[in-house]
């Protein structure tokens, strides 16, 4: 009998210290959770600046479920029972999360475009309001290259029904299409209107294929998803590095005979009659519609400092090895910037210090995160948190940290600030945004 009080007594003894133990962990979490939610609410971070979870409070049941799923960490979380935004601008539009949740409680998208500042205002088909202009790709506010993909057979599908409807094609010196940027959406947009007979000509102001893949580093890795592209077939791998998604592109440009024009910024887009004209600086191209698949990198925003016109300051890292047994600045707290520190920390007998002007990083993404931390603790790259970059010299460059100055030894300096995004260049088209007045038609929608 005491053999037996003592074994349910060891048995009890051990459940509720699993179950203490899971308990206490979980309220760690919550209480983790509540205060990163605090912090992201003071900080901005809470709030749709481009594709975010939104989640239905009603109907969510707190499981957690979109929690874990999540590739990029603290996109979420759970407090006071409920699923809530904690570091929106790490969604980069997975929805893994709205996948998983087993009442539907969860969607990514852009939100109310109406209030979107920085999103153009457009219809379901990406039409904009000027009726024939159509956006693909990073200007709708939402990343990856699946959804680009996704955007330019969505867009081309919908001129292609229109050409039906009406009976009206290009002709002559007319094209069906003109698109600007030769990106993932630009291209996808190009290949199927090549399958409809769409007259087409691909307009690409850089040198090569890929719009903003074109400027990643060497070997970075992109995130692709198994996708369907036109010529090219069903691409199945979850990720491709720079050089090997390129050469798709190249192959896809072979196979489907594409018309691209390199070198060719777009400057203007007008409509003097009942077709529009795009002129770059070499000439003007007439089309009956245009797909503007821009990426929004635009212009690369500028420090402001002193010496910052020098050769010596950058503004993208293309290859990393081009770089050894130099002194060098980024300066940055995105994932542009950890992934260009981290690159050049890891080639011969480079010296690298990463300033940023907030007191920790928090804008990147989870395995970055991970990368950078390990690089930190390694002394392979030299943190300057909190700081600004007042001075860039001939041999050295001068910041400002805290409540005092310093000033480094130096041979090359890496900005990573951003960029402009092209909206003036979209609201001199006549596309409007959320937040403007809007037109009394629907977006999209043909004049009466």
């Amino acid at each position: 009998m005491i053999d037996d009080f003592i074994l349910w007594g060891v048995s009890l003894a051990t459940a509720g210290a699993i179950v203490l133990f899971y308990f206490l962990s979980f309220r760690r979490q919550r209480h983790a959770d509540r205060e990163r939610k605090e912090e992201a609410a003071r900080l901005g971070f809470d709030r749709p600046r481009a594709q975010f979870p939104f989640v239905d409070a009603g109907r969510c049941v707190g499981c957690g479920a979109c929690v874990r799923a999540c590739p990029e960490g603290d996109v979420l979380g759970v407090v006071s029972g409920v699923a809530t935004v904690i570091n929106g601008l790490r969604c980069v539009g997975h929805a893994r999360c709205q996948d998983v949740c087993p009442v539907g409680a969860i969607e990514v998208g852009l939100g109310d475009m109406k209030s979107r500042t920085d999103v153009p205002l457009m219809d379901e088909w990406q039409e904009t309001t000027v009726p024939g202009v159509f956006v693909a790709g990073e200007l709708t506010g939402m990343a990856l290259v699946k959804n680009a993909v996704l955007h330019g057979r969505k867009v081309v599908e919908r001129i292609a029904q229109r050409v039906d409807q009406e009976g009206a094609r290009g002709a002559g010196d007319v094209y069906d299409i003109v698109i600007v940027g030769a990106g993932p959406a630009g291209l996808t947009a190009a290949a199927l209107a090549r399958e409809r007979r769409l007259s087409t000509v691909l307009l690409e102001q850089e040198a090569g294929l890929g719009g903003t893949i074109f400027h990643y580093p060497r070997r970075k890795l992109v995130l692709v998803q198994a996708l369907d592209i036109p010529f090219l077939g069903r691409l199945r791998e979850g990720d491709y590095s720079k050089e090997d998604l390129l050469e798709r592109f190249e192959e896809l440009s072979r196979r489907a005979r594409l018309d691209v024009r390199f070198g060719q910024k777009a400057l203007e887009v007008t409509r003097p009659n009942r077709q529009f004209t795009v002129r770059t600086a070499d000439g003007a191209f007439a089309a009956r519609h245009v797909i503007l698949a821009l990426g929004r990198r635009g212009t690369p925003r500028k420090l402001g400092a002193p010496g910052e016109e020098q050769p010596k300051v950058m503004y993208q890292l293309t290859d990393a090895a081009s770089y050894q047994g130099q002194r060098i600045l980024v300066v940055g707290g995105g994932d542009s910037a950890v992934e260009a520190a981290i690159a050049l920390s890891e080639q011969r007998g480079n010296a690298v210090t990463l300033s940023y002007r907030r007191d920790r990083l928090v804008r990147i993404k989870k395995k970055n995160e991970a990368r950078i931390e390990t690089a930190l603790g390694s002394g392979r790259v030299q943190p300057l948190f909190g700081s600004q970059v007042s001075e860039i010299r001939e041999r050295s460059v001068r910041l400002r940290v805290g409540d005092r100055d310093l000033e480094l030894p130096n041979d090359y300096v890496f900005v990573f600030a951003g960029g402009e995004p092209p909206f003036e260049f979209l609201r001199r088209v006549g596309v409007r945004f959320g937040g403007e007045e809007a037109l009394a038609s629907s977006p999209g929608a043909p004049p009466s």
